[in-house]
């Protein structure tokens, strides 16, 4: 009866073990349900993989563009004369102030003349003394011929007479030449404006010896009113540049380095007749009024040719274009506000522009900023409003 009892306890106890067993289960296994449910809900915190991109966007447009080649150019002067002495003199006087525009044959420098003059007067001396010898060798010539006539003089001394009367007339000659040597020597000591210009700086000061053609000029004068812009374009365009040209004079603007005003215009008039090998491009040249003056010989312009304008350009903004692997691409956005990616073709970029020859049509809308989150489908949502192609 004792251990019938015993039993029964024994029973009791595990059963009672096994209850709060189940029920510690009971409770992990509901800790451990709520774990998915919470990190389901994080993730939709976050935003989940398919939550919208915030990005901008902006039309795709047709307009009107200029088709244009652009390049860096150096301004040059219309004529530059290095102004030098053409005699050995000492300089006494200057006649301008540097950085002064001067005109043509207005007066520069003097050089001391007085020993010019000098050479001149003794000329005109031995032309007068050799002109009164030729003379009474004329004369003598001439009595000489009468006594042949007459039997008393003979052939040999009227021979000698006469050519003793041809050399002296020729000295005469001389004598003129060198006297008309004498007055340009004397006209080089006054040194003129061989063209109207800007002077430069002045090399040599009066008091200084100045040696006839010296390497180092007294003055440098250019004429910048006009003035020529030379830039390079590659050898690739020059067939687009030749064909326009043929139609008639091409415009081109030129804009000195960090000037903010608007461009000077002028005409291109010289394609180089060669193409340099060792860059691939080819000089052009330009000619500027530049009746303002905003170009100056030495400067660096950017010049921009006007080829023509194309009125039906498919334009987007330069920064929708990607590149990749695929080559150049953009995101277009569909009705639904998901985007699908596009390669295109782009033609040339103007200002902050693409034209797209191929790829994209008027209307359509793509992603402007924010591409680097995006793949093909992604869901978007626009932010900051539209941009437009400038």
């Amino acid at each position: 009866m004792r251990s019938h009892s015993l039993i029964a306890v024994a029973l009791a106890l595990a059963t009672t073990a096994c209850s709060g067993g189940e029920a510690k289960s009971s409770s992990s296994s509901g800790n451990s349900s709520n774990a998915p449910g919470a990190g389901r809900g994080n993730a939709a915190g976050r935003g989940g993989l398919n939550a919208p991109v915030p990005v901008t966007i902006a039309p795709v447009v047709q307009k009107s563009v200029p088709l244009e080649i652009e390049g860096i150019g150096t301004v040059i002067a219309a004529t530059t004369v290095a102004v030098r002495a053409q005699i050995t003199g000492e300089m006494t006087s200057v006649h301008f102030k540097e950085g002064e525009d001067v005109t043509q044959g207005q007066v520069l420098v003097e050089l001391d003349k007085r020993p010019l003059q000098a050479a001149l007067e003794q000329a005109e001396a031995t032309l007068q003394r050799d002109i009164a010898q030729a003379n009474n060798a004329k004369a003598s010539a001439a009595r000489y011929k009468d006594l042949q006539q007459r039997g008393i003089a003979t052939r040999e001394q009227v021979d000698q007479i006469v050519t003793q009367a041809a050399a002296l007339e020729a000295t005469v000659n001389a004598d003129k030449a060198v006297i008309q040597n004498a007055r340009v020597q004397l006209e080089y000591a006054t040194i003129e404006a061989p063209i109207s210009g800007r002077t430069g700086l002045l090399q040599v000061h009066p008091g200084n010896l100045v040696r006839g053609q010296d390497t180092n000029p007294i003055v440098t004068i250019n004429r910048i009113t006009p003035v020529y812009v030379s830039f390079a374009i590659p050898e690739a365009q020059l067939p687009l540049l030749k064909k326009f040209m043929a139609g008639g004079q091409l415009l081109v603007r030129a804009r000195p380095s960090g000037d903010t005003g608007a461009p000077s215009i002028g005409r291109v008039n010289f394609i180089d007749n060669a193409v340099d090998t060792t860059t691939g491009t080819i000089k052009v040249k330009g000619t500027f009024p530049n009746e303002d003056r905003r170009l100056w010989p030495g400067q660096f312009a950017n010049v921009t040719v006007t080829l023509t304008s194309d009125p039906t350009a498919v334009v987007v903004p330069s920064a929708a274009v990607q590149t990749g692997q695929q080559g150049t691409y953009v995101f277009v956005v569909k009705p639904d506000q998901t985007v699908d990616l596009r390669t295109v073709i782009v033609a040339r970029t103007k200002d902050s522009d693409s034209v797209i020859q191929e790829g994209l049509k008027p209307g359509e809308t793509v992603v402007l900023d924010g591409q680097i989150r995006l793949v093909p489908g992604s869901r978007i949502t626009v932010k900051g409003g539209e941009k437009t192609a400038s």
